[in-house]
């Protein structure tokens, strides 16, 4: 069994450098700041030798399994035994960490971050009662707001992680009663508009019930020659600031707008 800190050492090149007379190596990721035990899976030597030299031929240094690997379903150590079909299951759960999510058939649900999406073989408990269904943990974009950082540059596979360090309150779902939202942004949210050859990076200031042109927002670029790089302004405070700033601040229809992660 080969458990590592670092994702690289699960490169079939490091493997076979490390562990070159095991006949199979059991791959198991130890995340950083947690004690959680993730299980990646197996390998025979002898196949990691034909895909080193596949690699070297058409892929280089980028192997892409490797990208994200918080995101997984698995996350804990399972028991590797006779009754493993369980790890076969397909989900049903569309959703992913950091998805904009509303309650369903709600005309007023505020807008939702997903924050962890709980494999279908885990067990939840909801108000004293085992959830039918697979589950999805939430939070709200204040609450988000209230941490020491700025949530909107971590990676959605670190958010559950950032909320358990930071005590930030999560609610769980069964996964039928979420949707996604229609209009997914809130003030701080990173945006361009896509339609442009060369978009610039703007920042959300206000969302509104206006028809037309229900978001606000002003160039980045504009903030940091104001306020610095590290722009330290609460999201709910940031279309005060930049009236009073004198920066300037464009309308559009949300639809017109995409977001521009930062992380």
């Amino acid at each position: 069994m080969k458990t590592s800190r670092d994702v690289s050492a699960f490169r079939p090149a490091n493997l076979l450098e490390n562990d070159p007379d095991d006949d199979i190596i059991v791959m198991v990721w130890h995340r950083d700041n947690e004690d959680t035990l993730i299980l990646l899976g197996w390998e025979r030597t002898d196949t990691l030798e034909s895909k080193v030299k596949t690699q070297d031929a058409y892929f280089g240094e980028k192997p892409e399994t490797l990208a994200h690997l918080a995101a997984r379903p698995i996350n804990e150590l399972q028991e590797l035994g006779l009754n493993t079909a369980h790890m076969n299951q397909k989900p049903q759960n569309p959703f992913n960490p950091g998805d904009r999510v509303v309650k369903a058939e709600d005309s007023d649900a505020a807008v939702a971050v997903v924050v962890e999406v709980l494999p279908p073989e885990q067990d939840v408990n909801l108000y004293g009662q085992t959830l039918d269904g697979e589950a999805v943990s939430i939070t709200f974009p204040n609450m988000l707001n209230d941490g020491p950082g700025n949530w909107r540059e971590i990676h959605p596979t670190k958010l559950a992680s950032y909320c358990d360090d930071q005590e930030i309150k999560l609610y769980t779902y069964k996964h039928t009663n979420l949707e996604y939202a229609e209009n997914p942004f809130t003030p701080g949210d990173y945006v361009i508009k896509s339609d442009y050859d060369d978009p610039d990076l703007a920042v959300v200031l206000e969302v509104t019930d206006d028809e037309d042109r229900d978001i606000t927002v002003s160039f980045h670029k504009h903030l940091e020659q104001e306020f610095g790089e590290q722009i330290d302004i609460p999201p709910a405070d940031l279309s005060s600031r930049c009236d009073e700033a004198g920066i300037k601040s464009y309308s559009y229809k949300h639809d017109e707008l995409n977001f521009k992660h930062q992380y």
